[in-house]
């Protein structure tokens, strides 16, 4: 079988690994140290930098595709190997879109997206004028690097932005701006390509967001009409066609009015993704590797009327009781509820796995894939439900 090397040692490279175990593969790994999430569990895997040419020269040596599992990987240390002969997706030219967010919206904007308003900051000055153009309505971001509601400020008053803005360009930060919007909810729209062109859309998800962390992610988005749902899909398949995306991608979105806007782009599999594990008839994983070696891509239909996702993170202090008895109580009271923990250590905020619930009934669904979180979390049902304690 084809061998496919990943850059990077998250949970994304991690569960990519279960889905080539299925294909009768290994995934050659990139890993920065032997007990990181993904290198837990592969069985081809090399320590070193993914920011060292030499380190990634070494990774792709005879892999049939070479991926990743986040976008930081230099685009010239890529376009080297490119140049080499080796077969990178995606590509640097599409990348960089992920990679810089004023990139990213100066061409969607070109393809005709809906984006918000936005300007790149390169002065105080800028910034007043974008404040006065937007009537104070502003999102300060970092152009690289920001993720899970980091890079970004929410300046009230012109002051504020002044000062925020001073400090950073004084730090080198690169900035922009963009309108701040007033938005009904996240939704995020997920395709996967194929270097060959063909393209599958999964169903439009709604994201919801604790602290610029997606906590929950309910499919199909409840509520939406199938007009905006095929809007959305037509939306991320014409992104991916025209910046050459290949492999999975998410366009995070957000519904205002009855129309979306694009926020964020993700060229990897991706948070909101993970509920096709388990409600999906070919997951986000699996469809990533079956993408970046341009093979025919998997069936998108979903198996269950609603799956919902509800990550696991991190409590603001550790629950004494272990993590594999927390484990055991959630399978004894949701024995239909699918677990997938990442082998990460404890650190409050840090996703440290997910849980899937499929069934018919939104609300119920919902509630029992937060419960079941929540427990996995802080070994206290929500609910009040104490059968636990006499087991």
């Amino acid at each position: 079988m084809a061998t496919v090397a990943v850059i990077g040692d998250g949970q994304l490279a991690r569960m990519m690994q279960t889905s080539a175990i299925e294909l009768g593969q290994s995934i050659r790994l990139l890993a920065g140290a032997q007990d990181s999430s993904a290198a837990q569990v592969c069985a081809d895997v090399l320590i070193g930098d993914y920011t060292d040419l030499a380190d990634l020269r070494r990774a792709v040596d005879g892999a049939d595709a070479v991926t990743f599992d986040h976008e930081h990987v230099p685009n010239e240390h890529l376009q080297t190997l490119i140049d080499a002969g080796v077969n990178v997706q995606p590509q640097p030219a599409a990348l960089v879109h992920a990679q810089d967010k004023l990139t990213m919206r100066t061409k969607l904007a070109e393809i005709g997206a809906p984006v918000p308003d936005f300007a790149a900051i390169e002065s105080v000055a800028d910034a007043e004028t974008f404040f006065e153009r937007v009537d104070g309505k502003v999102c300060l971001k970092a152009r690289r690097g920001g993720y899970d509601g980091h890079g970004v400020w929410f300046p009230d008053t012109i002051e504020e932005l002044r000062e925020t803005v001073t400090e950073l360009l004084d730090k080198g930060v690169p900035l922009m701006a963009e309108r701040k919007l007033a938005f009904d909810r996240e939704l995020s729209a997920m395709v996967a390509r194929t270097p060959s062109g063909e393209v599958k859309a999964w169903p439009v998800v709604e994201s919801v967001q604790r602290g610029g962390i997606c906590v929950e992610a309910i499919s199909p988005a409840p509520g939406l009409t199938p007009q905006l749902a095929g809007q959305a899909q037509e939306l991320a398949g014409t992104i991916a066609a025209e910046l050459g995306v290949t492999g999975v991608l998410a366009v995070e979105l957000f519904e205002v009015d009855g129309r979306v806007f694009v926020n964020e782009l993700a060229m990897r599999p991706h948070n909101t993704g993970h509920w096709t594990q388990d409600g999906c008839v070919t997951s986000q994983f699996e469809q990533h590797l079956r993408a970046v070696l341009d093979y025919p891509l998997g069936s998108t239909e979903a198996m269950q009327p609603v799956t919902v996702m509800a990550n696991t993170l991190g409590a603001d202090t550790e629950a004494e009781m272990p993590v594999a008895e927390r484990v055991q109580h959630v399978m004894r009271r949701f024995p239909h509820v699918k677990i997938h923990l990442y082998g990460k250590s404890y650190r409050a905020g840090r996703k440290l796995g997910h849980v899937n619930v499929t069934g018919r009934d939104v609300a119920a669904t919902r509630r029992e894939a937060q419960l079941a979180a929540h427990f996995l979390t802080d070994a206290v049902w929500a609910d009040g439900y104490l059968a636990h304690e006499t087991k």
